[in-house]
């Protein structure tokens, strides 16, 4: 039996869940998520909770669809109700970024600026050498927030790059010269 998936998520006030055709959609201040659930797993939506079960206990694939039905629906009431962020830190000497409308604008070390276009229902800010990533959808938050540290991944040696502001790096020592005897 899952741990997670037999737990009710509890709605907050001002939040609503539906089912839909085979889709969960929920409702919030900050906006509405929605994604397609598996058919051997089953959504009871009440007016202060939803109830996540399976159909048959034996398979080890419906006890872990259960669970990560149940880890999804509670990432969307959280996300609606609260929202995502991830924090990204730019170090290197002239990096930059710039935010405008739906594009960041970087400044990483390339003999051009790399336009990044950020996608819809994200929004970023820059700050000094910060990016704050944020949004309603915690996988399209933290995916985006890769995108861009792919773009110039830190490197261990002067840790110049895009990396998470919670980040720790592995530095390694450069080179020394030899000053041995002959």
């Amino acid at each position: 039996m899952s741990r997670l998936g037999k737990l009710p998520i509890e709605l907050p006030q001002g939040t609503q869940a539906k089912l839909e055709s085979g889709f969960i959609i929920v409702k919030g201040p900050r906006g509405e998520l929605r994604t397609k659930l598996h058919d051997l797993v089953k959504v009871e939506v009440g007016e202060k909770e939803i109830k996540l079960s399976i159909t048959d206990m034996l398979s080890g694939k419906e006890k872990a669809l259960w669970g990560l039905f149940r880890s999804l629906i509670k990432n969307m009431v959280v996300g609606v109700n609260e929202g995502y962020a991830k924090k990204l830190e730019i170090n290197g000497v002239g990096y930059k970024a710039a935010v405008s409308g739906s594009k960041l604008t970087l400044n990483v070390g390339f003999s051009h600026p790399v336009i990044f276009d950020l996608p819809a229902g994200i929004k970023a800010e820059v700050q000094a050498n910060n990016i704050a990533i944020s949004g309603i959808d915690k996988q399209l938050v933290g995916e985006t927030a890769a995108q861009i540290r792919k773009i110039r991944k830190p490197e261990p040696y002067k840790g110049k790059g895009i990396k998470y502001a919670d980040e720790i790096l592995r530095r390694k020592a450069g080179k020394t010269a030899g000053k041995g005897e002959k």
